[in-house]
């Protein structure tokens, strides 16, 4: 069976790269197309405005239509309409992939609410295969290093990156919170400014880097008075973000409801346990 994806999204740098990605598929196929009322984008050929042949699919902004047309919605853009997308797709029983970072606690609890009650969504702060491997790595590290490593979480993006530390960082933070068996938001240092005092022993600090086009550099060091450990991954293009989600969308065909991570998608749980 082809599956039709719909993207949200459409005009901007992921809705593009998503676009491309599909139309490079045999097992599935652009179904829909969206972006916020009043964009550019609207009105266009999705495929022509990502650079390729036209497929014949109109940018429109109309979501409900787009959940209608689609086995599986493909969405890097806002919390909020993360949210709302997410109530609608579990009312549907399709497929939600969410790229979306910047979500609050309530957020995240609104879109596990939606995939309990109808929805399969897999949610991913990153979607490449190479980060959820270093997340891996990560959690195995801090897990075999004693609390005289102490954890710092390095991150740089593209200058137009409106959340910070990014969804990515967060991910790494939280694996290196699960190895050392700890709670993230308790031992997190998100902003150094001024007298801070000594570095807190066990805390996992966080350093954000905005500028130019970075797509996305993360590095995690594990430092001793004697010896650091760097594990780090760089994204040379988008694509790779698309590629990861629409593997997530495939996968998420013949399973139940419910709130799944890339981690399940590339079975990477069941190797970490």
């Amino acid at each position: 069976m082809v599956l039709k994806v719909g993207v949200v999204g459409a005009g901007g740098r992921m809705g593009l790269a998503n676009i491309r990605a599909i139309a490079a598929q045999a097992e599935m196929v652009l179904a829909a197309a969206t972006e916020r009322t009043g964009a550019p984008a609207l009105g266009k050929d999705a495929g022509a405005l990502a650079g390729i042949d036209p497929l014949g699919i109109t940018i429109g902004d109309d979501i409900a239509a787009l959940v209608a047309a689609c086995d599986a919605v493909i969405d890097f853009t806002a919390p909020a309409l993360s949210v709302e997308l997410a109530g609608r797709i579990a009312e549907a029983g399709k497929i939600h992939v969410i790229g979306t970072t910047g979500c609050s606690p309530d957020d995240d609890s609104a879109i596990a609410v939606a995939a309990s009650t109808g929805a399969r969504i897999v949610k991913s702060g990153n979607m490449s295969l190479g980060v959820n491997l270093l997340a891996a790595l990560v959690r195995q590290a801090a897990a075999s290093l004693d609390i005289d490593f102490d954890i710092e979480v390095l991150e740089m993006h593209h200058r137009h990156k409106v959340d910070a530390p990014s969804g990515t960082a967060l991910l790494l933070g939280e694996a290196a919170a699960e190895g050392r068996g700890i709670a993230l938001d308790a031992n997190s240092v998100r902003v150094r400014d001024g007298h801070t005092g000594p570095r807190e022993p066990g805390s996992i600090g966080f350093a954000t880097l905005r500028g130019g086009g970075v797509v996305g550099e993360h590095s995690v060091l594990f430092s001793s008075m004697a010896e650091t450990l760097t594990l780090s991954h760089s994204a040379h293009d988008r694509s790779l973000f698309a590629e990861g989600a629409l593997r997530a969308a495939l996968w998420a065909q013949d399973k139940p409801k419910g709130l799944y991570s890339m981690a399940d998608v590339l079975g990477l749980k069941a190797r970490d346990n």
